[in-house]
């Protein structure tokens, strides 16, 4: 199966996104994964990524598609894989449309997409702690250390992201509502749009979307 999973950020496409990777052998493919470590490894693509994300601008289309894309070009045309924070716009899916065609992929089944009120998207966002030294997620609500700022794994300090602090979690949302509904379009007009209310618990989200993939055939739950 190849899914594009969509939504406005903390949707928490990615934390679903990595459970249907772990149960299910598809592989998961995570833009913001791919651009922050681009950033840290101080690529030319993350360099130029970085002061886009820490002001919770979108991040241009040209930026994104080339590291995503040259990301999907490495797979076998056979492989399922899962895109979650891509695409954000419809130009992308265009290209990505394109490209799978290119390399003689198969296309993309489905758009899943994640919906969820901007109340509760700050509440996760601004929340979430990540460990300075190896990466491990914390949130204060939902996920916390054992002692209050210390990473459990390695003992590493915990920091929120820069695009993760409150005011830029709500410039996030208004630039992702501006661009959202031309790419709900365009994959409405394909037919592969399928809407997916979340803020349930991890285990009953994963369940349905289940129960969505196996009606729509692309999943044996035997």
């Amino acid at each position: 199966m190849r899914l594009v999973f969509l939504g406005p950020p903390g949707a928490g496409k990615g934390t679903v996104a990595g459970l249907l990777s772990a149960r299910q052998g598809v592989i998961h493919i995570g833009s913001g994964d791919l651009l922050r470590e681009a950033a840290a490894q101080g690529e030319p693509l993350g360099r130029k990524a970085r002061g886009y994300m820490e002001k919770g601008a979108l991040v241009p289309d040209e930026l994104v598609t080339g590291m995503v894309l040259g990301f999907l070009e490495k797979l076998e045309g056979s492989q399922g894989f899962v895109l979650d924070g891509f695409p954000r716009t419809a130009r992308q899916a265009e290209d990505l449309d394109e490209a799978l065609a290119r390399w003689n992929h198969r296309p993309v089944h489905l758009a899943v997409n994640f919906t969820v009120s901007r109340e509760k998207i700050v509440e996760r966002l601004s929340g979430r702690r990540v460990c300075s030294q190896c990466g491990t997620p914390f949130h204060t609500a939902t996920l916390r250390p054992k002692k209050e700022g210390v990473c459990d794994r390695c003992g590493g300090a915990l920091a929120i992201r820069p695009d993760d602090e409150s005011q830029t979690v709500l410039k996030r949302l208004d630039v992702y509502e501006e661009t959202a509904r031309p790419l709900l379009d365009f994959y409405e007009r394909q037919g592969k749009l399928r809407s997916f209310p979340v803020g349930r618990g991890l285990e009953e989200e994963y369940g349905s979307l289940v129960e969505l993939l196996t009606a729509e055939r692309l999943l044996n739950q035997g």
